[in-house]
């Protein structure tokens, strides 16, 4: 696949679903918290035991996987379900408890049909302590690296690979179906819950062997850039080779004008490099949104990655229209952003790892 220059016109689960009744003291704390960009990704499929499962809050809302820093999160309420375990919150020392036989019905609901992926606003919480059956619990990433729950819409994640170390319960990825799995181990390990493949992540590995098909290859791609078929027209996908690699070049347009290229790796799905255009638009003017703000627009767009991550921005004008362009190099993947100055809308986007 031909790469194009992007200064022209015109992508693990924790734990959710406690909802904390009233405001979150931030008193005397031994970490303080911090607001953070995730990604709302429910274009993951949590399978326990084989079967899919939904996860609503107490409202009956439906609530989604959140990926962040390489880790995917769900509320802490489906663990409290899933282990058959009571949830509870104290506020005045900000703990989450999971202990006794579960005596509360599973949370119900209707499932929002439209749930889409984006970016969203989360508090890392280091600040708060979980208790199971009145131990306190802390986390860790396949790293060693310590991880801390999150705070979004009233509800606390925790990542999947705590769900899989709490229920004994081994943690795998389908890379074909964006399927996180928990079921019985064949062993006593826990496998590695942080090397997904998220919509939003642009890992290049993949837990999958083999050739896929033309069709996994353009679901893969859909799955990334969080669209349905029905969406989209595809105008190629064929097998093609690229530095040694056997890939599928992938492309299609979305009725508004939006066009994608991707490559997806024959051997087990994997996204390779994605280039993304989106439909030319003029801009009306106002107040440009400074390096700053690009740069945490084009940081959403790389779970896991932080500023330091950040090679370049620079303001530039194209036809016109003022663009920020934003050079990320992270996890050996390195990405080109075009960034709208009024309004912070990926204008373009391109990924490719490193060297190839």
């Amino acid at each position: 696949m031909k790469k194009n220059s992007l200064i022209r016109r015109g992508c693990a689960v924790g734990l959710c679903a406690l909802t904390l009744t009233g405001t979150l003291a931030l008193g005397a704390m031994a970490a303080s918290p911090s607001q953070v960009t995730a990604q709302l990704s429910p274009q993951i499929t949590v399978e326990v035991d084989g079967v899919a499962r939904t996860f609503y809050n107490v409202n009956g809302q439906e609530v989604q996987p959140i990926a962040y820093g390489g880790t995917t999160y769900l509320p802490i309420r489906a663990m409290g379900e899933l282990m058959d375990k009571n949830v509870n919150w104290d506020q005045s020392t900000l703990t989450v408890s999971l202990s006794g036989t579960r005596t509360a019905p599973d949370a119900s609901g209707t499932p929002d049909a439209d749930a889409a992926s984006r970016s969203v606003q989360v508090q890392l919480r280091p600040d708060f302590t979980v208790l199971v059956d009145g131990v306190e619990r802390t986390f860790t990433d396949a790293n060693g690296k310590t991880v801390y729950p999150l705070l979004y819409d009233g509800s606390v994640y925790l990542p999947i690979r705590a769900m899989g170390e709490l229920m004994g319960k081994s943690v795998g990825w389908e890379q074909a179906t964006l399927t996180a799995t928990l079921t019985a181990p064949s062993g006593s390990l826990v496998t590695d819950a942080d090397s997904f493949q998220n919509t939003g992540s642009t890992q290049t590995g993949s837990s999958q062997t083999g050739s896929v098909t033309a069709e996994t290859a353009k679901a893969n791609a859909l799955a990334h850039a969080g669209l349905a078929q029905s969406q989209v027209t595809f105008t190629k996908c064929k097998l093609d080779r690229e530095n040694g690699v056997q890939v599928y070049d992938v492309e299609f347009y979305t009725a508004a004008g939006a066009k994608y290229e991707y490559e997806i790796k024959a051997d087990g799905g994997a996204v390779v490099s994605m280039d993304y255009d989106a439909p030319w638009a003029a801009q009306s003017g106002g107040t440009l949104i400074g390096t700053e703000k690009a740069k945490s627009f084009a940081l959403a767009k790389v779970p896991g990655a932080d500023s330091s991550a950040v090679l370049r921005v620079e303001l530039d004008r194209d036809d016109g229209v003022q663009l920020y362009e934003v050079k990320i190099r992270f996890d050996g993947v390195e990405h080109e952003l075009d960034i709208d100055g009024y309004t912070g809308a990926v204008r373009a986007w391109q990924f490719e790892p490193t060297g190839w």
